[in-house]
């Protein structure tokens, strides 16, 4: 039996990525098939398969496309949510508080956004905007924080609504913050996804806030993953955990990211998982952590000179550059 999703109407790019994912979860599929789920001509399909074999993604066969050699399946939510669970623990404690009362913010779809929802649940006279249903779920027993959710398609692999719907409901919204996670970040290329339509809800959540906050375990960084969410100048800061010791690639990247203006938030898990981390809902002020801070070299988009962290952080501004690189320099040393 083939797995697909059926639809009425898709532009290119959408029409293209679900043949993709069709490929990806069935690892062969016919011309035809592909067309009656795209609901378009086999001659249209036949173009797009083309066009993705041609940017490596799939192989063309005889009347339909199967998984190039060697080729990775994405990591679907259940697999997910089983990678670095103390380290995303952390890391939404921290993010949590940097969230103020009354504010209205967005929050990106994954396992590490979904953790921040839970302790965002009694941050008082909250408005959280969100493509993500498990984000929605776990403030949805929130009586003083307020859910609004974008249309769109639904994608089942991560439960989160994609598609032209979904970003013609972000126009014109304006928020405080974003935060958002993704499958890789490098200082090159900032954060990135394996999935062509999540990329493009991101970028819409981005365009509505004035501030963006990156969630990203230490696995992820000096991951470059196939589609660009947010560029690097556009991260206003990165909540992560600290990288083992000898973890030279990761250590690497947050000197880059801090050499380009990244604020850089460091959340340590020596403190074990915080209280009531796997509920529906947590303090909205967690107990204090082992955190430090590579600081910001200078003005960010959104963020006033001087600024500070709030919580555990403490925000080093003021220090010289040699100052910061020492700061980047110890983290490689633990």
């Amino acid at each position: 039996m083939v797995v697909g999703v059926t639809v009425s109407f898709v532009f290119a790019a959408e029409r293209r990525q679900l043949i993709l994912e069709m490929v990806r979860a069935n690892g062969a599929v016919s011309l035809r098939e592909l067309a009656r789920v795209v609901q378009t001509s086999e001659v249209t399909v036949r173009r797009d398969v083309r066009a993705l074999e041609a940017e490596g993604l799939l192989d063309r066969r005889h009347g339909g496309a199967v998984l190039p050699g060697g080729f990775t399946r994405e990591s679907g939510f259940p697999q997910k949510s089983h990678l670095a669970t103390a380290e995303k623990t952390a890391i939404a404690d921290l993010a949590a508080s940097f969230v103020q009362e009354g504010e209205a913010i967005v929050v990106g779809a994954g396992t590490t956004t979904q953790e921040l929802a839970r302790r965002l649940a009694r941050v008082p006279g909250l408005t959280v905007v969100t493509n993500s249903l498990l984000v929605a779920q776990a403030l949805a027993h929130a009586n003083r924080v307020e859910v609004v959710m974008t249309g769109g398609t639904l994608r089942g692999s991560n439960y989160a609504l994609v598609g032209s719907g979904a970003e013609q409901s972000l126009q014109g919204l304006r928020v405080s913050r974003a935060f958002l996670s993704g499958s890789g970040l490098t200082a090159e290329r900032g954060l990135s996804t394996s999935n062509m339509l999540s990329a493009s809800v991101d970028r819409a959540l981005v365009q509505a806030a004035s501030e963006v906050v990156v969630l990203a375990d230490h696995t992820k960084l000096g991951t470059d993953t196939m589609f660009q969410t947010v560029p690097t100048d556009i991260i206003t800061r990165l909540v992560t955990d600290e990288p083992p010791a000898h973890d030279d690639r990761a250590a690497t990247e947050l000197q880059a990211l801090a050499d380009q203006g990244v604020q850089i938030a460091v959340a340590g898990t020596s403190g074990g998982p915080s209280g009531n981390a796997g509920g529906d809902s947590a303090p909205a002020r967690p107990a204090r952590r082992d955190v430090r801070d590579v600081p910001l070299p200078g003005p960010r988009r959104g963020v006033p000179a001087g600024t500070s962290l709030r919580g555990p952080a403490t925000v080093l501004g003021e220090q010289s550059p040699g100052t910061e690189r020492a700061r980047v320099a110890d983290l490689r040393r633990r």
